[in-house]
């Protein structure tokens, strides 16, 4: 085991010295290789970033695999494009908090790695184990006990270091005091690897193929790893394996800040949202906002308001956080461009689902076609024209959608048994021009929302679906008879946009990626045969339903 290293450093000496408002005097201690036992005997290996000034302080803790030594300091966001305005000190770990700001407002900042990564201890790394959140449960209380704390504990963290508070905080550590999830999944299945029971074979395979080869990957030397791409293959359906990675959401009770982003749609977005709903906390608040993930997280902004929370809850001080509404949602009118709104819960109370019926003509309409007819498309990727579907809908007044939308459709498929099937949810302006949003990845050519189905997944659990959110079994495959139409019903992932009277809502059906960018999601192992056909009017059902929220 590595002996301790103290490093001192000051805020002046920061490259971001300028940016968080602290005072550039502020003296930081490193105490860097403390190893952190866990109840097995296993230690997590742990950076620890303390006020210079002896003392006891609150702490907050972190636990990932990506290392707690992060990437050299010219290499860290800069590396994927269009990540945005990150400011962020060479001390920071990937998606951690950073120590420069932190620190000098008297927190302690332990950043752990996971077991069997990096120079942690560990025989075995498994992806969002149960282990994790023991792990976290220790990790919490050997921080609660050390001589720099004051025995008050919180969490922060983005994408992989929120779902392990969600990991954690279900084991109840006792000395945890707040979390601060932001942007995190908590459904491996529905949330990473597969969407709409679709294997993603692009962010997810790209990922953890890197992640976990012995070169250029962080787990440690001499361990094995749980090798969750092969995984993906084996268990196509959300079977015990998978549902063995769920965290128990309903037993977390600490107060939590709870951050969705518009953006993350078919990673964090459901999953944060679905966190704020599950958990049992008196105390919650969750806010959803359209920016892209690390440079909204790393904002003044943003960080005021973690400090705020987290100061409440771990320094007992009176913030006011606890007058504020429990939701705080943007509403989008265009790239980073809309308003923040204002509610008690989510859903939004007072939203009014409204019911848009499919036609041949290409419209959406709030009447039904007396007439069934139907709408064929070919399926498959560089198949010609047309190979998809759009349907529009023109507001007459301002209306602001937030919320999950539903998509009930009535399929066939010429010459296959099954069918995938990708929709999104777009905004023309009244000149007809499309109106670009922040998309997973930092994307900024997106949609408004996106949704997926593989047919074959379509069956539904009534106890936990509601009238505008449909909740997939993936317990088994239906297969389809060709030819034969069967009714769908198509989660669209939760968004906030607003439209002005003029502005369009286009539905998009086809059986593709719509966006086609490659550090995106990817679904090539597609079942697509032929062509599809959607049918409406009449008996058929076909309809999309939008959240309607109170406009102020």
């Amino acid at each position: 085991m590595p002996p301790v290293q103290e490093e001192r450093f000051k805020v002046a000496d920061s490259r971001v010295r300028n940016v968080y408002g602290v005072p550039k005097d502020a003296e930081i201690v490193l105490l860097k290789d403390v190893p952190a036992g866990m109840r097995d005997g296993v230690a997590l290996m742990t950076n620890v970033f303390r006020p210079a000034a002896a003392g006891r302080y609150p702490v907050i803790v972190t636990l990932a695999p990506y290392g707690k030594d992060g990437y050299p300091a010219d290499a860290q966001y800069g590396r994927i494009p269009f990540t945005g305005n990150i400011f962020v000190s060479e001390w920071a770990a990937w998606e951690n908090p950073d120590p420069v700001y932190w620190v000098p407002h008297g927190y302690v900042l332990v950043v752990a790695d996971c077991r069997g990564t990096n120079r942690s201890g560990g025989a075995r790394f498994e992806h969002f184990s149960r282990q994790m959140g023991l792990d976290f449960h220790d990790l919490v209380e050997w921080a609660a006990r050390q001589d720099w704390s004051d025995g008050n504990v919180g969490a922060n963290g983005v994408s992989y270091l929120a779902l392990t508070q969600w990991l954690g905080a279900a084991e109840n550590p006792p000395h945890l005091k707040a979390i601060v999830p932001w942007e995190g999944f908590n459904d491996p299945y529905r949330e990473h690897a597969f969407h709409g029971g679709i294997p993603d074979t692009g962010f997810f395979r790209s990922l953890w193929s890197r992640r976990m080869d012995p070169e250029t990957g962080f787990v440690a030397k001499g361990a094995s790893a749980e090798n969750i791409v092969a995984e993906q293959a084996a268990h196509p359906l959300l079977d015990e394996f998978w549902r063995a990675k769920h965290p128990e959401l309903g037993k977390i009770d600490v107060p939590a800040y709870v951050v969705a982003g518009w953006a993350t749609g078919g990673l964090h977005t459901r999953g944060s949202i679905e966190g704020f709903k599950q958990i049992a906390s008196r105390e919650k608040w969750l806010e959803c906002h359209g920016r892209k993930e690390w440079e909204y997280y790393y904002s003044r902004e943003a960080l005021e308001r973690q400090r705020r929370f987290l100061d409440c809850f771990l320094k007992g001080e009176e913030t006011g956080i606890r007058d504020l509404p429990r939701v705080r949602y943007e509403v989008r009118d265009r790239f980073y461009e809309g308003r923040f709104r204002f509610a008690d819960d989510f859903p939004i109370p007072g939203t009014r689902y409204r019911a848009l019926n499919l036609r041949t003509d290409g419209s959406l309409s709030e009447s039904p076609a007396a007439e069934p007819g139907t709408l064929t498309y070919a399926s498959e990727r560089g198949a010609p024209a047309p190979n998809r579907l759009a349907f529009r809908y023109r507001f007459a007044e301002r209306t602001e959608l937030v919320g999950h939308a539903k998509l009930r459709l009535w399929v066939s498929a010429a010459a296959a048994d099954d069918m995938d099937l990708h929709v999104a949810l777009k905004k023309f302006d009244r000149h007809g021009h499309e109106v670009f949003f922040p998309d997973f990845q930092h994307y900024e050519q997106g949609v408004a929302a996106a949704g997926w189905l593989r047919a074959s997944h379509r069956e539904l659990d009534e106890a936990r679906s509601t009238p505008w959110q449909p909740w997939l079994k993936h317990a088994r495959e239906l297969k389809l008879t060709p030819g034969e139409p069967v009714p769908v019903e198509i989660e669209i992932m939760p968004s906030g946009t607003g439209f002005d009277a003029g502005d369009e809502l286009v539905l998009v059906v086809q059986g593709y990626d719509i966006i086609d960018y490659p550090p995106r999601f990817a679904h090539l192992e597609t079942v697509n045969r032929g062509s599809h056909s959607v049918h409406m009017g009449g008996s058929f059902d076909s309809h999309l339903l939008v959240p309607v929220v109170p406009v102020p």
